[in-house]
């Protein structure tokens, strides 16, 4: 069995196709189930909407979406979940009108994303005097281990972003491993999963998120994890995930898991690797 766990929709602003067409091309890859995970509303204008995030009063297209998607799925033999990317932030009382989002829906799969490009967190940085990329490191880290602990998500996705889109200059994991290891405790204590995520390997420096370094710290610590191409067009889905494998196993990872209505299913490394 093959699972994709991280796609978007065109009501994001910024991915393109119809979820017929991550469909179809899912059947394509051999793969047998995806999870949509489109951007969750919220309020206030640090977290942007335009050309980001849907809004509230789209959220019922998002479900409509999902629903055809499912039925056209089955036709398919494609199973569909429904899923969201939230996010995660430093200060709660930020995140009330999302988290209202998350308590009425029944999400198959729950994505917690810093989006530390965001407005609103680069001017938490300054105003929490964060100036050097050492502390906007252990900053970031250190939110996403809240977060982890909020019992919010059942992911963290791409937990290592903050390397690319300009709000530090350099990241080497090996700088901040005390930092990153307390993010990754976090998730064995608070049983979260970690994301990997393929799209990483399409820009900035061109790693997986996270970075292999990452990973082998996380398979020592035991974390359990998901993966997701982040497609935002149907042509990501699936990218480059026989590399991911491949690297999973050489590290020494043994399952890895989706989530259908909050709860983890594990499937064997072994088992997809030899197309099973």
């Amino acid at each position: 069995m093959k699972f994709d766990c991280h796609m978007h929709t065109f009501l994001c602003g910024h991915a393109r196709g119809t979820p017929e067409d991550y469909i179809d091309q899912a059947v394509s890859n051999g793969i047998n189930l995806i999870t949509f995970t489109c951007h969750i509303p919220i309020e206030g204008s640090g977290f942007l909407q335009d050309g980001i995030r849907m809004n509230i009063r789209q959220f019922p297209t998002y479900k409509s979406l999902i629903e055809r998607a499912q039925i056209y799925g089955e036709s398919r033999g494609v199973e569909v979940l429904f899923g969201i990317e939230a996010e995660v932030f430093p200060n709660a009382e930020k995140l009330e009108s999302m988290k209202a989002v998350l308590a009425t829906e029944q999400f198959d799969f729950i994505l917690g994303s810093l989006h530390h490009q965001l407005p609103i967190f680069r001017r938490w940085l300054s105003e929490q005097n964060h100036n050097t990329d050492q502390d906007k490191i252990d900053a970031y880290f250190s939110a996403l281990a809240e977060g982890a602990a909020s019992g919010l998500y059942n992911s963290m996705s791409h937990p290592d972003v903050i390397r690319i889109y300009g709000t530090i200059d350099s990241f080497e994991p090996e700088d901040h491993e005390a930092t990153i290891s307390n993010f990754l405790r976090t998730l064995v204590k608070h049983d979260v999963h970690m994301e990997v995520n393929t799209s990483g390997l399409t820009k900035g420096v061109y790693k997986i998120h996270p970075d292999p370094i990452i990973l082998g710290w996380a398979q020592k610590l035991g974390v359990r994890l998901t993966i997701g191409s982040d497609s935002h067009n149907p042509k990501q889905v699936g990218q480059y995930f026989t590399q991911a494998f491949k690297l999973l196993d050489d590290i020494g990872f043994e399952h890895i898991s989706y989530f259908k209505n909050g709860i983890p299913i594990d499937v064997s490394l072994e088992t997809i690797l030899k197309g099973r």
